[in-house]
C-alpha cells in the first residue's frame, strides 16, 4: 500500500475547532500537504494568526468563524464555503468540550452544550458536507475526532456526558459509513481515538491530577499524524478507527 496525499492537492478541507490543539494542528498538516483549509471556529483571529505562519506553505488556511453549537452557523459555514472556497473533499470533525461535571449533581445545561458540540455538531456537519460531496460527485473523507472514551469507560472522576457523546460518535461514524455503503457513495468515514493529549480540554482539570497524567500525554502533532494517515491511503482503502495512546498511560 503507498500511502500519499497527493491526490488531495488543491482541495477544499474543513476542520471544525481549529483554533487550538488537535483542530490547529490538523489544519497545519493539512495546509503543509497542499489542501486550501477552512478552519472554523470560534476565535476567529486564532486561526487568522496560525495562518500567517503557514503563509509560505503549499496549501492555504482561511478563517471562518462559527459557533457549531448552533446549527444555523453550521449550515451557513458550508454554504459560505461552497460558494466562495469551493467544494468540500475532507472534513474533520474535530471540535470538542468537557466541562468536568458530576452526573449526580451536575448542570444540566452543560450536558446540554456538550451534546450540542460533541455529537449533534458532528452530525450537521457531516450532513452538510455528504450534500456538497454527493452534488459535486466527490470521493470525499469524514474524520471524526473521538476518544478512547468512546469505547471504554475509566473510573474517572467527573467525566460526566462526555463519554456518552464520545460513544454516541462511535455509533453515528458506523451508521454513517452503512448508509454511505447504501447510497453507493465513495466517501470514507473514520473515527481517530487519541488517548491523553495534552491540550486546552485539560484546563478545567485538577491540577495535582494534571501534573500527574501529563507525564505520559500525546502531543496534537500525534493526532495530526493519525489523521494524515487515514487520508494518504489508495482511494480503495478504509481505515475505519485509528487509536492512539501514549505508552505508559495509567488507564
Amino acid at each position: 500500500m503507498v500511502l500519499s496525499m497527493e491526490r488531495w492537492v488543491g482541495k477544499v478541507a474543513v476542520v471544525t475547532g481549529a483554533s487550538a490543539g488537535i483542530g490547529a494542528e490538523i489544519a497545519k498538516q493539512l495546509v503543509e500537504n497542499g489542501l486550501i483549509v477552512v478552519g472554523i471556529a470560534r476565535r476567529k483571529e486564532k486561526v487568522e494568526n496560525l495562518a500567517k505562519t503557514l503563509s509560505d506553505k503549499k496549501g492555504k488556511l482561511v478563517a471562518f468563524k462559527a459557533d457549531i453549537s448552533k446549527t444555523e452557523e453550521i449550515e451557513a459555514a458550508f454554504a459560505w464555503i461552497a460558494q466562495n472556497v469551493g467544494p468540500v473533499a475532507i472534513l474533520i470533525n474535530n471540535a470538542g468540550i468537557h466541562f468536568r461535571d458530576s452526573l449526580i449533581d451536575g448542570n444540566v445545561e452543560a450536558w446540554r452544550k456538550t451534546i450540542d458540540v460533541n455529537l449533534l455538531a458532528t452530525c450537521v456537519a457531516s450532513k452538510e458536507a455528504v450534500a456538497i460531496m454527493r452534488k459535486n460527485n466527490i470521493d470525499g473523507h469524514i474524520v471524526n475526532i473521538n476518544s478512547i472514551l468512546g469505547h471504554y469507560i475509566y473510573d474517572l472522576a467527573n467525566l460526566d456526558v462526555y463519554p456518552a457523546t464520545k460513544y454516541a460518535v462511535t455509533a453515528f461514524t458506523e451508521t454513517l459509513r452503512l448508509e454511505i455503503n447504501s447510497l453507493k457513495l465513495r466517501i470514507k468515514v473514520t473515527s481517530v481515538s487519541p488517548g491523553c493529549v495534552d491540550t486546552e480540554i485539560f484546563n478545567n482539570m485538577d491540577r495535582k491530577i494534571y501534573e500527574e497524567i501529563k507525564k505520559c500525554m500525546l502531543k496534537p502533532e500525534d493526532i495530526a499524524d493519525g489523521v494524515i494517515y487515514a487520508l494518504s491511503t489508495p482511494p480503495h482503502v478504509l481505515v475505519k478507527e485509528v487509536t492512539i495512546k501514549p505508552v505508559g498511560e495509567p488507564f
